[in-house]
């Protein structure tokens, strides 16, 4: 994950074969000083030529693109470029898809009618490190992801930091929400996904939905 501070925005790169989907993001985000759309790129290949030049911390990608499609694009991006993170961006919400995109490793999916506001939040959002899910996206994965069973049992700390993790808040949140020191939730958060066998928040997220401590709505 890219260090983002207060004062710089979040670098953005958009990866989408339509030029009108395109221009309009950049119209949608042009006026935030929040995001910054740093370049675009037609498909999954050259998105990550792009990624290796201009160093985006998200990437809006979308899902059918030809010459690379946007799951195997999302797949080798987070292998060469691990702290960047990325949210599938698509007209699509087919279960298979949904499901490939997340376990690529994309932190959020959503889809391209989702308001101005509601995408700079998820770029900020995504930009930490943070889960958002489209609801439909959500109870998808709940339905079709198998996870595995905990390998240790969760302490009392650690069910309640995995329910904050699943709504989506940072670990700078759980610890002031939390009075507790940020490492502290650092700590924890591993200590979830180890027992859990799980590799990201976002799998953890996908846990507590079909664990039902989180509501998907």
């Amino acid at each position: 994950m890219y260090a983002v501070t207060h004062f710089s925005p979040v670098r953005v790169l958009l990866v989408d074969d339509h030029a009108v989907v395109r221009q309009g993001i950049k119209m949608f985000l042009g006026t935030s000083d929040a995001v910054e759309v740093v370049g675009e790129a037609r498909n999954g290949q050259e998105g990550l030529d792009l990624v290796e030049k201009l160093a985006p911390h998200v990437v809006l990608m979308d899902l059918l693109m030809p010459v690379m499609d946007g799951v195997t694009a999302i797949r080798e991006l987070k292998r060469r470029f691990p702290d960047v993170e990325v949210i599938a961006l698509t007209s699509v919400l087919e279960d298979k898809k949904v499901v490939d995109a997340v376990q690529a490793g994309a932190t959020g999916y959503l889809l391209k009618d989702t308001d101005s506001d509601a995408l700079e939040e998820a770029i900020q959002a995504a930009a930490r490190g943070e889960v958002r899910l489209h609801p439909e996206a959500a109870k998808r994965l709940a339905r079709e992801v198998r996870t595995p069973e905990m390998r240790e049992a969760l302490t009392p700390r650690e069910t309640e930091i995995l329910r904050l993790v699943a709504r989506g808040r940072a670990n700078k949140e759980i610890a002031r929400d939390l009075a507790i020191e940020e490492r502290t939730v650092k700590t924890h958060v591993t200590h979830v996904l180890s027992k859990l066998g799980l590799a990201s928040r976002t799998q953890a997220a996908i846990f507590a939905f079909k664990e039902g401590l989180v509501g998907l709505d």
